[in-house]
């Protein structure tokens, strides 16, 4: 594990070729139960170029009307969200020394022309508690700022297998994904790419 930036701490390749394909089974699992969907941008509607879903007793979802939010049940089918997958409480424990445990692992799917414009991860009570990513399928360029918008960025490649954590001053970074390198993985059959980010929401 290293240092990217100052908070951003990385670990290539931490989840094995075995580890990633059960994590991608336990996803398939968790999307018959909440199926994947397309969140929309607060006020104008628009759609965005990801689909996701959740695990864990809470999930992020924004919508036209309410924005952005957590919420324990599905925005479209009002069930509860999936358990949290083992692989990803694990990673949580080792990476993360915040000592409670997260409240919901947002499930975002990319497909070669999906990208994630740069934000802030703000929607939570409490940002002393990082927010912990993992990789799964193709390929993607990153990119990290600082606390500000205008502020400088910096861009890397995330693999499949890979790790991530955003804490102390990168907590509250801009980040996004400018792009998908498709064919880079074999572990999708249909190609794209799968970032689990967890997180913790409400304060202990």
């Amino acid at each position: 594990m290293h240092e990217i930036v100052p908070g951003l701490v990385y670990a290539p390749g931490y989840l094995s070729r075995e580890e990633q394909d059960e994590l991608v089974a336990d996803l398939r699992e968790a999307v018959k139960q909440a199926p994947l969907f397309t969140p929309r941008m607060p006020r104008t509607g628009k759609e965005f170029s990801v689909r996701m879903t959740n695990c864990g007793a809470l999930g992020w979802v924004s919508d036209r009307e309410r924005g952005y939010r957590y919420q324990a049940t599905h925005p479209e089918t009002g069930a509860p969200w999936s358990p949290m997958p083992r692989l990803a409480l694990r990673v949580w424990d080792d990476l993360s020394p915040y000592k409670h445990p997260p409240e919901a692992c947002l499930v975002n799917f990319y497909e070669a022309s999906a990208r994630m414009g740069l934000h802030q991860d703000r929607d939570e009570e409490d940002f002393d508690a990082p927010v912990v990513s993992l990789s799964l399928g193709d390929s993607c360029l990153f990119r990290i700022g600082g606390t500000e918008r205008k502020s400088s960025t910096k861009s890397f490649k995330l693999h499949s297998g890979d790790a991530m954590m955003l804490t102390g001053p990168a907590r509250l970074a801009f980040h996004g994904v400018d792009r998908i390198m498709g064919g880079t993985s074999t572990l999708l059959p249909q190609g794209g790419r799968l970032n689990l980010t967890l997180r913790r929401v409400t304060k202990a």
